[in-house]
């Protein structure tokens, strides 16, 4: 008897298979792909200016967040301008749906279409008949597949559900959004490949008994990355912040030991923020380091270039940082605002008032150049500060701002705290 081998059965494959039409790219066109704005400028931001048709979107969060609160903000918008939406509960009822529409007062959400199912062949048919402009499934994680495998909730139901919505939204051009949780670990619930087969990732962020709230994209096949809306829970719903810098500053702090002020990139967005610092005398015989908002592995290796080439005693404290307002924030050049914080409380010294302070701090002590430079110093001088420290290095255009440079830790501790000697 003949042994069957992959060869073989890739041969009837290839024997089996019609062979499609190759195009060459320039004879394909352009298209004139319209986006429509949801309505809230924060979320076209982090869309790259609004919906695609066609797309998918993956919007994540943590039970409670305001995932479907926002959601039901575009729906209004969007009926307003006789955009079509079909809206799928699969977690509430359409009357818990009508309880949230009257407390956000929005009287167009009156003319949502509602299917309160989550059977994904239900789902495909209905939307295959209505053909709205804008599906909505909320959530993923509810909706279950009659012919698949395993109970609603599970990896192959929820890669399975979403792999269905995503052929539709392509083949009949339907712009989707599904709603996701997010676990303890961060994720969002599910498996990983459900973030790959979607067009654009968003998460929101923020703690649920605070205001804050923060849109963040993290891919986006039609848009920039990292780009970030903010917002801020009311009664009435999650209204868009203008001026996020002012949520993140607090000017009574200016002139406060253990504080410092800067400037982060976020997207295409500008944003001035405080970092707050503690350092205590510790009793334990390893020294506690916490970072909320800032990478604490990169606070430690901070805390050993202070410690080597500033010579100051860091290893003996306790070390806390905050970055204010529950932002994050991960780019190197804040590194010298977060030396700056601990700087001052160590010594129980302010540094220079209204001063805003940049630079990426090296291994060797040394203050490295960071991008953008002038797009902060804009910002920071627009809140009224008129004094800025930036590496030594760094190139900059005209500015009204009275520049610090500086080009080593130790060069930085005797401008902007006056402690040491020139060498």
């Amino acid at each position: 008897m003949e042994k069957f081998s992959a060869s073989s059965a890739s041969e009837i494959l290839m024997a089996s298979g019609v062979p499609g039409e190759v195009l060459d790219l320039k004879s394909v066109g352009k298209g004139d792909v319209k986006r429509f704005s949801t309505g809230l400028s924060e979320v076209d931001r982090c869309l790259g200016g609004g919906i695609v048709p066609g797309s998918v979107i993956l919007l994540g969060g943590d039970p409670g967040v305001g995932k479907s609160t926002l959601a039901l903000q575009v729906v209004a918008n969007l009926l307003q301008e006789k955009i079509n939406v079909l809206y799928i509960a699969g977690e509430e009822s359409a009357a818990q749906i009508k309880l949230r529409a009257e407390r956000l007062e929005q009287s167009s959400l009156g003319q949502m279409k509602i299917l309160p199912d989550s059977n994904l062949a239900t789902i495909l048919a209905t939307a295959s008949i209505e053909r709205p402009n804008l599906l909505i499934v909320d959530s993923i994680q509810t909706v279950y597949n009659p012919e698949g495998t395993g109970v609603p909730g599970s990896v192959s139901q929820v890669s399975g559900a979403a792999s269905k919505l995503v052929e539709l939204a392509k083949r009949q051009n339907i712009a989707t959004l599904l709603i996701g949780h997010v676990t303890k670990e961060g994720f969002i619930a599910g498996p990983k490949t459900l973030e790959h087969m979607v067009d654009v990732v968003l998460y929101l962020e923020g703690e649920r008994f605070e205001s804050l709230r923060l849109l963040r994209a993290v891919k986006n096949r039609f848009g920039g990355v990292n780009e970030v809306g903010v917002f801020e829970m009311s009664g009435q719903g999650l209204e868009e912040v203008a001026n996020p810098s002012r949520l993140f500053l607090d000017e009574e702090t200016v002139g406060r030991s253990g504080t410092s002020f800067t400037a982060v990139m976020e997207g295409s967005r500008v944003i001035a923020c405080e970092i707050q610092a503690l350092l205590s005398k510790s009793s334990l015989a390893y020294p506690k380091r916490t970072a909320i908002g800032f990478d604490q592995n990169r606070l430690w290796l901070l805390l050993a270039v202070l410690g080597k080439y500033g010579r100051l005693p860091v290893y003996e404290n306790d070390v806390y940082v905050n970055v204010v307002g529950g932002l994050h924030v991960d780019e190197p050049a804040v590194d010298l605002a977060v030396a700056a914080a601990a700087v001052s409380s160590l010594l129980d010294l302010p540094a220079k008032s209204e001063t805003a302070i940049f630079g990426e701090l090296g291994l060797s002590g040394e203050i490295r150049p960071v991008s953008q430079i002038e797009r902060r110093l804009s910002e920071v001088e627009r809140l009224g500060f008129n004094k800025a420290v930036i590496p030594g290095r760094q190139k900059v255009g005209k500015t009204k701002i009275e520049l610090i440079r500086v080009g080593d830790i130790q060069e930085f501790l005797r401008k902007v705290f006056g402690r040491g000697k020139k060498t």
